[in-house]
């Protein structure tokens, strides 16, 4: 086969990868902020759909975040063991769970309130392209 035929392959032709690349040096940003709290990534945005909206059905967690019930259940559990959320199992429907908030999972909304501007003010972006590039992916996120 031409070497020509091999070009897709290279790394730098690949559109995923500075998507990839650029969401783990994000995530990284933020991993000091949330070692304080003693929280993931992970669980920082599932702590801000429940701060948002408050008791939430998993399914739409699971909805909300792009997460499967293979990642969400682990999460939770471990969520629930460090006294953040509580699982209630609904008495009409079996095979709804929500989870809620705790007063401890509350009071880390207060403490984590100014983690997005630290972690903005890192990120050397002009707020047009900062703005245009949130619109882009949100685009491409919905189109998948």
């Amino acid at each position: 086969m031409e070497t020509a035929s091999y070009e897709a392959l290279k790394l730098e032709n690949q559109f995923c990868f500075p998507l990839y690349a650029c969401a783990r040096q994000v995530v990284r940003l933020y991993t000091p902020y949330l070692n304080e709290l003693g929280i993931t990534y992970t669980q920082y945005i599932t702590l801000m759909v429940l701060w948002e909206k408050g008791d939430v059905p998993i399914k739409e967690l699971t909805k909300a975040l792009y997460l499967d019930t293979g990642t969400m259940t682990p999460l939770l559990r471990k969520m629930e063991q460090n006294g953040l959320i509580t699982r209630t199992r609904s008495k009409e429907d079996e095979r709804v769970v929500t989870i809620s908030l705790t007063d401890k999972g509350w009071a880390l909304r207060e403490k984590a309130a100014s983690i997005p501007a630290a972690v903005g003010s890192c990120i050397d972006l002009p707020q047009e392209d900062a703005q245009k590039l949130y619109q882009t992916l949100y685009q491409i996120l919905n189109a998948l």
